[in-house]
């Protein structure tokens, strides 16, 4: 979007329309003691040239480093069409629709979201998208209990295996509403929630379930086994999944002999970069069943009295309208400028293309995995299938490792003694398709001189 600053000129008629003789007259019922004259530790003003020079010094100093981390943020070519088309001004501008009277582009690009990602995930009905995948997992758990009715315990079952930072948001959000989170074990040896967990719950009052595939450590669960057992006992199925692995595994929807009732996850991977640590998208879908339930809004495509077609907001169970205190959530606005990236990387994908996306990212972890693990001291944690990450195990502190390969220009993956620490010296890998065989190989030569200097050391 083009800057475009008030002259001194602009900035009088404003005050004195306004009713003021300067601007900070508007601040007048702020108490002399409470202001300050200046901001100490701000440098000197610079023009638009040094600070071009600046920012470049600095992008410079950061480098461009391979980087081998996922964890739930995952680094995907985007095409330079999506944010080439998200940052006109016509969408770049436009603030998240209130109420239904919003215009027919948005309403209809959100309405194109909706349907893309219910179709991705097998699901009936999808809302405007969530903050992130963390709250998003918090409000599906959430939803549940409003939605199970048979259930008085409010109790939500959650495996070891959710990645840990949903875990704590669901935790630090819901708790406080009654919600208790009761973590399932994993079985160590192969990075997986047993069936076998559930039966200690067996005639008990549970709410919900929740399921995430592919789960925090990259491996594929028994999706079809947990998600029949709870349905049998009237528990609700919550998925957490990766958009991207949508183009390859089983949908959420098909889950079992019914499939699951809730599917949330991260949208980031849709077209959105990696950018010091934003922005986010979370997705929410479920079954018609659930609708009513379902916070935030939905947007429907209808006709209007010309039979022309139109799109409108067709549910939107907020606390700013009619239900005020019935509300679903507090939730009362969207990602809309993500959700508009999100939308025009699926549209121009298109189903071969996540699938491709998809199956090369695959390929590419296999060809990392079959690399590292020649190295020795290096060893592959669980076995079985996982889709785009794995755990290795290191015989050496993982930290360590890890700080060398920095210095290298490579960022090694992610240090999983703080979270889970029974696993010993466990790192948590990662690779799209946007590594190389070079990239590839290139990280195997200098973990394998990075594991040499740690043994020295």
């Amino acid at each position: 979007m083009a800057f475009i600053p008030h002259t001194q000129a602009d900035v009088a008629a404003m005050v004195d329309a306004i009713g003021v003789a300067r601007i900070e007259d508007l601040f007048d019922e702020i108490p002399q003691g409470l202001r300050i004259k200046s901001l100490a530790g701000v440098p000197t003003a610079l023009n638009e040239m040094e600070i071009g020079r600046l920012m470049g010094a600095r992008a410079r100093a950061d480098g461009a480093p391979l980087s081998f981390i996922g964890a739930g943020a995952y680094e995907h070519h985007i095409p330079a069409a999506v944010w080439g088309i998200t940052t006109r001004g016509e969408f770049y501008s436009a603030y998240t629709p209130y109420q239904a009277e919003a215009s027919q582009g948005t309403l209809q690009m959100i309405y194109e979201f909706q349907t893309m990602i219910a179709r991705l995930t097998g699901m009936e009905v999808a809302n405007a998208s969530m903050y992130d995948g963390a709250s998003a997992t918090a409000e599906a758990a959430l939803m549940a209990v409003r939605a199970n009715r048979k259930s008085k315990a409010a109790r939500i079952l959650v495996p070891a295996t959710v990645h840990p930072h949903y875990r704590r948001v669901a935790v630090t959000t819901a708790s406080n509403q009654g919600l208790k989170f009761e973590e399932l074990p994993y079985c160590t040896a192969e990075g997986i929630t047993p069936s076998a967990s559930l039966a200690r719950y067996e005639g008990q009052d549970i709410t919900a379930l929740m399921v995430q595939q592919p789960n925090f450590f990259g491996r594929l669960e028994d999706v079809d086994a947990l998600t029949d057992w709870a349905r049998a006992r009237a528990i609700l199925v919550i998925a957490i999944v990766n958009p991207t692995s949508l183009a390859l595994l089983k949908p959420p929807g098909e889950w079992g002999a019914r499939g699951a009732d809730i599917a949330v996850g991260e949208g980031q991977p849709l077209g959105v970069p990696l950018s010091s640590g934003g922005p986010y998208l979370g997705f929410m879908t479920a079954r018609m069943e659930h609708v009513r339930q379902l916070p935030g809004r939905i947007v429907g495509r209808t006709l209007d009295v010309a039979g022309r077609e139109g799109f409108t907001l067709t549910l939107q169970a907020r606390e700013q309208h009619i239900r005020r205190a019935k509300a679903t959530s507090n939730i009362c606005t969207n990602q809309g400028l993500a959700v508009t990236a999100a939308t025009i990387y699926m549209s121009l994908m298109g189903p071969q293309g996540l699938t491709r996306t998809a199956a090369a990212a695959h390929a590419r972890t296999r060809e990392l995995i079959a690399a590292l693990t020649r190295v020795p001291g290096v060893r592959l944690a669980f076995p079985g299938p996982y889709f785009h990450e794995a755990v290795l195990t290191l015989d050496r502190p993982v930290a360590p490792v890890l700080k060398s390969l920095s210095n290298r220009g490579i960022l090694g993956g992610l240090d999983l003694s703080g979270y889970f620490p029974e696993l010993g010296n466990a790192l948590l890998v990662c690779a799209t398709e946007t590594k190389t065989a070079a990239d590839v190989e290139r990280y195997r030569a200098q973990l394998t001189e990075a594991m040499q200097a740690a043994r020295a050391a």
